[in-house]
């Protein structure tokens, strides 16, 4: 399989995977509800806070990919460089289609809902290390997240 190349966010690219968030451009409030979803009515809702180191820089190897069946999963930046968002639909047969996936590069001043049952890589920063808040729903189930190992392949920057 080529090298992903990644690719600038925006909404019109992500939007099979979900919403991206930013703040209004003049002084207001903007919201964001349309993509938030859960689909368990025992799950309450959970809102964390969690830091991550930078990785070394591009290519990357992607080995493992996660879901969360029965909820949409928000990051948002609150202190943060560039970042990385790595997505891919379903698989015919089930699991995600790595062969599929898609590689985007968001700033620091644009989050992330990724829909429910939405196959996705693990949250990994570029540059600096960062802090993001993120908001799910859970119910302390197995089906809260899914991780799957897929055949190896490679994410590299633009030529």
């Amino acid at each position: 399989m080529m090298p992903l190349i990644v690719k600038a966010l925006t909404p019109e690219a992500f939007a099979p995977y979900g919403d991206v968030l930013t703040a209004p451009a003049e002084a207001g409030r903007q919201y964001f509800e349309a993509g938030l979803g859960n689909l368990r009515p025992g799950a309450h809702a959970s809102l964390s806070m969690v830091n991550r180191a930078p990785i070394d820089g591009l290519p990357l190897e992607v080995t493992l990919l996660e879901r969360h069946e029965f909820s949409s999963q928000t990051f948002v930046p609150t202190d943060a460089s560039r970042w990385l968002i790595i997505v891919c639909p379903h698989a015919p047969g089930g699991g995600p289609d790595a062969a599929q996936a898609i590689a985007f590069v968001a700033s620091g001043g644009q989050g992330v809902t990724y829909r429910p049952n939405t196959w996705h890589h693990g949250l990994t920063v570029l540059d600096r290390p960062a802090s993001f808040a993120v908001f799910m729903w859970r119910d302390g189930t197995q089906g809260d997240e899914e991780f799957v190992t897929v055949e190896p392949f490679t994410v590299a920057a633009p030529g």
